[in-house]
Order: structure tokens, then sequence, then C-alpha cells
């Protein structure tokens, strides 16, 4: 794939660098960059890579050091629409990711300036920029205004 757009890598850091001081400072595990690979499924082996992501420290200290991709999914998959990115794409990856065991999966949307919050496939919540976005069980005490994504 050719690499991402000035759009694309604005509002994924934007979205990645208070999240990731937040899960440094309370120790809660770690939160990975764009392009990291997480095996979803096996046989055959089927590997995404979310535009941000967060494995709780749980389940870091379970698997341990990981020489290759992630043995399975994030905690939370951040997932930045791009313009060439269809409806079905992205909503086959949300269920992807819920169906391999991700909590939360966000998928933020520029154009619009909203962030999409799939819990389940039945729990959707759409947040615009004058709402808040809370981290619930996944990343306990974290909260973000969606505004702060798009600047």
């Amino acid at each position: 794939m050719a690499p991402s757009g000035h759009t694309l890598g604005r509002v994924a850091i934007n979205f990645a660098w208070p999240l990731t001081q937040y899960v440094k400072t309370h120790d809660l595990g770690i939160v990975y960059a764009a392009e990291t690979g997480f095996v979803i499924s096996t046989n055959p082996d089927t590997v995404r890579a979310p535009d941000v992501a967060f494995v709780s420290r749980k389940r870091v200290d379970e698997v341990g050091d990981v020489g290759g991709y992630w043995p399975g999914a994030p905690d939370l998959a951040v997932e930045v629409l791009s313009p060439g990115d269809s409806y079905t794409e992205v909503e086959e990856k949300v269920f992807d990711w819920l169906a391999a065991g991700a909590c939360m999966v966000v998928v933020v949307n520029p154009r619009h300036r909203t962030a999409t919050v799939y819990r389940s496939r039945t729990d959707i919540v759409v947040l615009t920029e004058r709402d808040i976005l809370d981290g619930g069980d996944v990343v306990p005490g974290w909260t973000m205004p969606i505004q702060e994504i798009f600047v």
C-alpha cells in the first residue's frame, strides 16, 4: 500500500500522543504506532495493522516480548479513514477486529470530524467534535475531546 497522506498522519498522531502519555503515566500497557501487525486469525494467517493500537499491561505481561506480529487483536484498535477507503472495507476491518477479540474499535473520520466507537456489532456510538471519547474499561480513566483529534 502507498504511504498515508498528510491528514491521516496528523490525525493518527493527535490520537496516539495523548493516549500514549496517559498509558505510560499510569503503566496501563503499550500503545503501538501504525504498521504494527496483529495476527487476528490463522490458517490462513490474517495480519492487520491499525493506525493506533493499545494492548493492556495484563496481556503484555502474559504474552511477553514478541519477535514478530502480536498474537491476537489489540484491546483498542484505531482506524483513521483515508479518502480512498470504502464504507464496506472499513466495516469489514472493524468487525474483524471485534471478532478477533478487540474490546473497542474507534474509526476516525477526518472529513466529517467524527469518531465512531464500536464495542460490538450493536454497541456503536458516533461522537462529534462536541463530544468526549471515554476509554471506559479498555483504557480506564482516559478521556479525550474529539475536537483535539482534528487540530
